[in-house]
């Protein structure tokens, strides 16, 4: 019987890894194999992300060098399948675009991917054959989705909504991936009795808006009430929170994270700007004095609290005195982990009316300055951090010379924030190991264990 190979290849944030988890997991139960080699895969499937322009640009170069490869038949690969954001947000204007891929699947039909193979691989080529399948963007996933976690991974994403009704000026995720749409509290408690089975250590609660999770369910239940229930689920150590707007953050949810000890004392806090006006043209809600008094009531609710935001640079409006005033606010409120994004005009968005005349050149410059700054502050956090005790999750062998084994403590978040490299010791993938700090440096410590 001839073997069905897929390369799957996911692009963008982790909601996007969640849904190509769930993909692979149905290609192998629809009788696929996957493997990490394109030359030995028949079907390429690229998940995109077409959040702004180096998004979409991403997604595209590795389109065009995935097209090129299949090109050059030297390897068994005969279709290009593109799902997820990309084609979600230009539907059939791709076909045209893209004459390389042989077929484009939007967000929703992510539960549908054996289904689109079987029937891609069985039909003959030609100019009828539909290459589109993009539908409104309403799939949620529930528990009964199997995701293709590893087996002893350290940590896992837990997505418990899909969409956005906020509605930024800016951004064009409601277009994308519909309203804000929330999984019943039993369903994603079941998954994550289901992940820590599978020896899960640390699970990180994910959604475009973490903190509006419960209100489109009947009774309304709460991020706080979710929280609970996950941290009484047995063999998980920690419970992460990732995406949480400053206008919906409440002090009952700030005790809840201080309370429940598997719930690491950090908050991803995206504030985008500190300016009034700025916040205004960007129609977020709540402005400068909401972000000192959310990131006060934080602060001191959860004492040791890791706190991590990111910010958006040139904005139309953003004049250089804007740009000084929120330059002053990060030296001031002083975030232990911070990125920077630069303007990105995306056609469809309120935003994008607005006339800009702030030059590419200076909107990378004002990021620079953000990020030397952010690295000045973070090396000086890390260096107070010399000498204590900090849990690490191990996740894999040391990556530098003389460390033994990488990992995380509880105030670093897989990929956006630094690591924890261990000089000494060779704990297993997945063990948490008390150690103390030795070093630090812009991001990253350094630790033996205890």
């Amino acid at each position: 019987m001839h073997v069905k190979k897929v390369h799957l290849i996911s692009l963008g944030c982790p909601k996007n890894l969640v849904d190509s988890e769930v993909m692979g997991a149905a290609l192998i139960d629809g009788g696929y194999v996957l493997t990490d080699r394109p030359e030995e895969a028949s079907v390429v499937l690229v998940n995109t992300c077409a959040f702004i322009l180096p998004a979409k640009e991403e997604s595209i170069e590795e389109i065009l060098r995935m097209a090129a490869w299949k090109s050059r038949g030297k390897g068994p690969c005969t279709h290009l399948v593109v799902t997820g954001c990309l084609p979600q947000r230009y539907a059939r204007g791709l076909e045209e675009a893209l004459p390389e891929v042989d077929l484009f699947l939007g967000v929703s039909e992510v539960p549908n991917i054996t289904r689109h193979l079987d029937r891609l691989l069985g039909s003959p080529p030609g100019p009828c054959r539909r290459r589109s399948f993009i539908g409104k963007p309403t799939f949620l996933m529930n528990a009964g989705h199997r995701r293709l976690v590893p087996e002893g991974g350290a940590s896992a994403y837990i997505k418990i909504a899909d969409g956005c009704s906020n509605r930024c000026a800016y951004c064009v995720i409601p277009q994308i991936r519909g309203k804000a749409r929330s999984r019943p509290v039993d369903d994603i408690v079941r998954e994550a009795e289901g992940l820590a089975a599978k020896g899960v250590r640390e699970l990180i609660v994910t959604a475009q808006d973490t903190t509006v999770y419960g209100r489109d369910l009947k009774g309304k239940p709460t991020l706080e009430t979710l929280l609970h229930e996950l941290a009484g689920i047995a063999g998980l150590a920690w419970i992460r929170l990732l995406y949480t707007y400053p206008a919906h953050v409440t002090d009952s949810l700030l005790r809840t994270i201080a309370e429940e000890g598997k719930i690491c004392d950090y908050i991803d806090l995206p504030i985008q700007h500190c300016d009034d006006a700025v916040l205004g043209v960007m129609g977020r809600r709540g402005g400068n004095a909401l972000i000192r008094e959310v990131v006060g009531n934080a602060r001191t609710i959860i004492p040791g609290l890791a706190l991590r935001t990111s910010l958006i640079v040139g904005f139309p409006g953003e004049t250089a005195r804007r740009f000084e005033k929120l330059l002053a606010f990060i030296r001031e409120v002083r975030f232990d982990h911070l990125g920077v994004f630069t303007y990105s005009r995306e056609e469809g968005t309120r935003a994008a009316a607005i006339p800009s005349r702030i030059p590419e050149r200076e909107k990378e410059r004002r990021r620079e300055l953000l990020m030397e700054e952010q690295a000045l502050i973070s090396r000086e956090i890390n260096s107070t951090l010399v000498g204590s005790l900090q849990e690490v999750l191990i996740e894999g062998p040391g990556e530098l010379a003389g460390s033994t084994r990488v990992g995380r403590c509880r105030r670093q978040a897989p990929e956006i924030d630094g690591v924890t490299h261990l000089l000494g010791g060779t704990p297993n993938r997945g063990e948490i190991v008390t150690c103390r700090i030795t070093a630090a440096d812009d991001y990253d410590l350094f630790a033996v264990p205890v």
